[in-house]
């Protein structure tokens, strides 16, 4: 270890400091292995130390004495995000939120909590206090923590009903502190939250978050199948457009990833058989019945009436990423994309798509509201073959009219809209002037002029042994 590093590590040896080898590398790992091309290139990474601080004092503590020492600082929630977002590329200390986990206030309407609380443990404080609910979670809600889903995530469940974590109205408030010789508390809401909120912690660390709520229910999860792909996938957006009809989810699975990939499901299914999750709420449950009269559904599971000798769990747990893992749990050669078909052409772009590639590409769509129009996220299953061959899937998308926002890239920029958020990169200017934030995930900051032709490469990524 460097004299440098041993003097930040001795500056703040009073602090949560773990600078064992086995624990540190666990701790500078998320998600990635969901991609086979960021598996190759961040296997190796690893911090030189966590520093795991207690309150916002000790945030500004660690956050000075690593800008003193030149040390890169990048930001862990739970690291349950699959872009590489809390790979500490560049060596140094991961700050790990564990710690500021309370939810400090429960309103009317909003909750405000510190943002290494669990999804799960929010939600759970807000029913317990004021029959509240948040509006929207991943579905890694049980492991992932409010800050990180702030910092790194763009939906989930709920996003059929609420739209993107982005849309207006989503996230109320942030409270951010910068990594300057003097960091500065900054709050931000309005038109000010684009600037902050997933920026992967690359210009500001989130202390606070204030997000809105919404009237708690007793969702009843539901599983249904369909014999075609294409009627069920209209079904769901007809669903998620009937405004007197309240759900959470709406999921549709391609065949046949239920009966493949799915073993408390596999039993009620055949390999045909493309299987719909949803979440409905119970004084809307008659409304649905009725919606579902002659219409090519078959109900085969409700979580508040069933006669299944295994619990599934509940049904979101099949939705958003949990899709990937499960399927990678049985077939490791698997991957997996992320697709938006807008409207109003995604019921045409999914057919052209599912045309195009077949069993090579699995469809697993997710419905979801963006400025109000009800259309899908994807998030097929791919048959891996090689970079190359995945390169070019996600290629023919784009030639096809989808947005692909691609989960083998560890970059802001590749992983959403590939191009420059100049709100962002102008923060960072302000809040990081010596680039120690997340250092190698702001393409914008570290080559400006790049063209996204090929897969941005981080030349300050620490070498492999």
């Amino acid at each position: 270890m460097s004299s440098t590093l041993e003097n930040v590590i001795s500056e703040l040896q009073h602090l949560d400091l773990d600078t064992n080898p086995v624990s540190v590398r666990s701790k500078s790992r998320d998600f990635f292995w969901y991609s086979p091309v960021l598996l190759d290139r961040l296997d190796h990474v690893t911090a030189n130390f966590i520093a795991s601080p207690k309150s916002e004092s000790e945030v500004i503590e660690i956050l000075a004495a690593c800008y003193r020492h030149d040390i890169p600082v990048t930001i862990r929630g739970a690291g349950t995000g699959n872009y590489g977002q809390a790979m500490p590329l560049a060596g140094g200390c991961v700050m790990h939120m564990r710690h500021m986990n309370k939810v400090k206030s429960v309103l009317p309407g909003r909750v405000i909590v510190e943002p290494g609380c669990l999804l799960k443990d929010v939600d759970k404080e807000c029913q317990s206090q004021s029959a509240q609910e948040i509006r929207m979670f991943s579905s890694t809600w049980a492991t992932a923590s409010i800050g990180g889903f702030v910092a790194g995530g763009s939906g989930g469940v709920g996003s059929c009903h609420w739209g993107q974590l982005r849309d207006l109205g989503n996230i109320i408030r942030l409270r951010v502190v910068t990594m300057e010789e003097q960091p500065r508390i900054i709050e931000f809401s309005g038109d000010e939250l684009p600037r902050v909120s997933h920026a992967y912690g690359t210009n500001g660390v989130i202390t606070e978050v204030e997000m809105p709520l919404a009237p708690a229910y007793e969702w009843i999860g539901i599983f249904a199948i369909c014999d075609s792909f294409m009627e069920a996938a209209g079904f769901a957006a007809d669903l998620a457009n009937e405004d007197g009809i309240l759900i959470k989810l709406a999921t549709v699975f391609d065949a046949p990833i239920a009966h493949e990939y799915f073993p408390r499901i596999k039993p009620h299914v055949c390999t045909k058989d493309t299987l719909l999750s949803l979440m409905v709420a119970p004084h809307s449950i008659d409304g649905f019945r009725t919606f579902c009269q002659e219409r090519n559904v078959t109900l085969i599971y409700r979580s508040d009436d069933n006669d299944w000798n295994r619990d599934p769990g509940p049904v979101f747990e099949y939705s958003w990423n949990h899709t990937t893992l499960r399927a990678l749990r049985i077939d490791s050669t698997i991957t997996y994309l992320q697709v938006r078909y807008a409207y109003p052409h995604h019921l045409d772009l999914v057919r052209q798509v599912r045309d195009t590639f077949g069993a090579e590409v699995l469809q697993h769509l997710e419905v979801i509201r963006e400025n109000g129009k009800v259309m899908f996220a994807g998030l097929p299953i791919v048959r891996f073959t090689s970079e190359e061959r995945l390169d070019q899937i996600v290629r023919l998308h784009e030639e096809m009219g989808c947005m692909i926002f691609n989960p083998h890239r560890y970059t802001l920029e590749e992983g959403g809209r590939q191009h420059v958020d100049e709100r962002q990169l102008a923060f960072k200017r302000e809040a990081d002037p010596k680039g120690l934030l997340n250092p190698g995930k702001m393409i914008a900051w570290d080559d400006p002029d790049w063209k996204f032709d090929k897969m941005y490469a981080y030349r300050g990524l620490m070498a492999a042994e």
